[in-house]
């Protein structure tokens, strides 16, 4: 039996996390001046990166393929991209956007986890790596290096949202409520986590640094 896990929240969350990872994709195709076709990969990849290995790992079917919605979005917003000026999409704004995605996709790629069965820690690791892997896909491909090596809050979000859902899905049963207030808390968390980290230039530590150069 396949379990059922989309719900009208759920259902908008993960198609928003799409769209925004996919226009990220686009985008970063239209600034390198590549073709129509080479933006349309690069959303595609981008926006479904991430939960293709999700569902591999989990043995779950592969969400996109059945559905006839995400491919459509992802080439969607790869002509938004094409027909629009690159610097309607710089800026922190974007970012922000993007980091909407973030929360967005790691709730969704948790909570799925949990619900084919996948114990507490696995489930959450399965969200970051639905929040993450699209963008590392993207930044491999185009050959720059990933925002997960730098020193700035990216997965770290991602990972709060995913431990955040985990734990209230857990949690929602023995206090009465749904599972709804699991996802929007730890949406909220992981994206006001994303926010500041794009406003102050939050970063963790490297390695060595103490000992200075």
């Amino acid at each position: 039996m396949t379990p059922t896990v989309l719900t009208p929240i759920l259902d908008w969350l993960d198609l928003a996390g799409i769209a925004l990872f996919a226009l990220s994709g686009a985008v970063l195709a239209a600034r390198l001046k590549q073709t129509f076709v080479t933006m349309a990969f690069f959303a595609l990849v981008t926006g479904v990166g991430g939960g293709t290995v999700r569902d591999l790992l989990i043995r779950a079917p592969v969400f996109w393929i059945d559905d006839p919605w995400v491919a459509a979005v992802c080439l969607g917003t790869a002509l938004i991209a094409w027909f629009t000026p690159v610097r309607w999409w710089e800026g922190k704004g974007f970012d922000y956007a993007d980091g909407a995605g973030l929360a967005a996709y790691a709730a969704i790629g948790s909570a799925k986890a949990l619900a084919y069965g996948i114990p507490p820690i696995p489930a959450a690791l399965m969200g970051v790596i639905t929040g993450c892997v699209g963008g590392i896909i993207r930044d491999v491909v185009a050959g720059r290096p990933s925002i997960i090596m730098s020193p700035e809050l990216y997965v770290t979000p991602a990972a709060l949202t995913a431990a955040l859902t985990v734990a209230g899905m857990l949690a929602a049963p023995l206090l009465g409520v749904s599972d709804q207030w699991a996802w929007a808390l730890g949406f909220a968390c992981g994206f006001a986590l994303r926010t500041a980290a794009i406003r102050w230039e939050w970063g963790l530590p490297s390695y060595g640094e103490r000992e200075g150069a």
